[in-house]
């Protein structure tokens, strides 16, 4: 704080910086706008008065001279509860904030559980109260990135979108290659009627899992049997339905792929449930290596997505449109983590 004239205290300007950095306004305009064109002795002397004078960034008046609001959103279109129940989401959102930290840029937490949320909040947005946007549980036939994309909005997605084609910048993990190393690995230890418990297949990573073992299945000469394979959706107790169904279609059934840790969680309950032993009767792989695949016993052998470069890419991406690039799409490897249900 500095003191005015009639003796009041008030917060440092642009101006104070300038003077403490001994550089001109200019200079310290440029710097909080990105940093264009400043020599790095003076970004040092700059960085040197922020921290010395204690100045704050009036986003306001900067969001009136930018025509920006420096803020992004973080978009769920799925209910509450499921938001606190996924692991994921809470992994995606810590990353996204600390990345978007570094940027002094806050994220806004939006959920859009029905239809009424989800136009509620595609007004706000495009009514230019955030910068762009970070979309989460896409799901195909939700208009929400098609419209937000048409207003122009930047936007990157979670997951591979279905039926925008090359019209959406995303960030996903490599979904196929992942469940095809998956099935190989339960295919190793000897298991050959091997069940899914897919994700939603309106969804990323749905379909792509799906292709995953049913490829693997056609190159290790086993046909494909709709007996074994029941959809699920990505929630705990969706996975212990899905268990339910499997034993009742497919009692043989050795191992299972489980296409995320949360519902391989329900999945592994009902086997015990029943009775049967796991890894000993059917051994269990998931997907994600999220906290859900050591919150069970045995621990859980699964696949696991980068979610920290994951969340890197995204905030990278989106904030490279809206500085005016164009971005596309970025697939990123998966890694077999071997515990003991597997």
């Amino acid at each position: 704080m500095t003191t005015s004239a009639n003796g009041r205290r008030r917060p440092p300007t642009i101006h104070d910086v300038a003077r403490e950095a001994g550089v001109s306004r200019g200079t310290v305009s440029r710097f909080l706008n990105g940093g264009h064109y400043v020599s790095p002795a003076a970004r040092r002397s700059v960085e040197a008065a922020i921290r010395k004078t204690g100045y704050v960034v009036n986003r306001h008046a900067r969001s009136l001279s930018t025509g920006r609001s420096d803020s992004v959103a973080f978009l769920l279109t799925e209910p509450q509860e499921k938001f606190f129940e996924d692991p994921n989401f809470n992994v995606l959102l810590r990353g996204c904030t600390e990345r978007l930290a570094q940027h002094d840029i806050p994220l806004l937490l939006m959920l859009a559980e029905s239809d009424d949320d989800r136009r509620r909040l595609t007004r706000y947005i495009t009514s230019g109260h955030v910068d762009g946007v970070l979309l989460l549980s896409n799901h195909s036939g939700d208009p929400v990135a098609a419209e937000l994309h048409d207003a122009g909005i930047p936007l990157v997605v979670c997951g591979k979108p279905i039926g925008l084609g090359s019209k959406v910048s995303y960030v996903a993990a490599a979904d196929r290659e992942g469940a095809q190393e998956m099935v190989r690995h339960l295919l190793t230890g000897g298991r050959r009627r091997i069940g899914m418990v897919t994700g939603p297949l309106d969804m990323p990573g749905g379909p792509d899992r799906l292709a995953g073992y049913r490829d693997v299945l056609a190159e290790a000469g086993l046909p494909y049997d709709p007996a074994l394979v029941v959809e699920g959706d990505f929630r705990r107790s969706g996975g212990e339905r899905a268990a339910r169904r499997l034993l009742a279609q497919a009692p043989d059934m050795d191992a299972v792929f489980v296409a995320s840790d949360l519902m391989a969680l329900g999945v592994v309950n009902v086997l015990q449930q029943a009775g049967r032993s796991v890894p000993g009767d059917i051994t269990v792989g998931g997907f994600d290596d999220s906290p859900a695949a050591t919150a069970i016993a045995p621990a859980l052998t699964t696949m696991r997505q980068p979610f920290d470069r994951i969340s890197a890419e995204m905030v990278r991406m989106l904030l490279a449109q809206i500085a005016g690039e164009d971005t596309a799409g970025v697939i990123l490897p998966t890694e077999l983590v071997v515990r003991d249900s597997a």
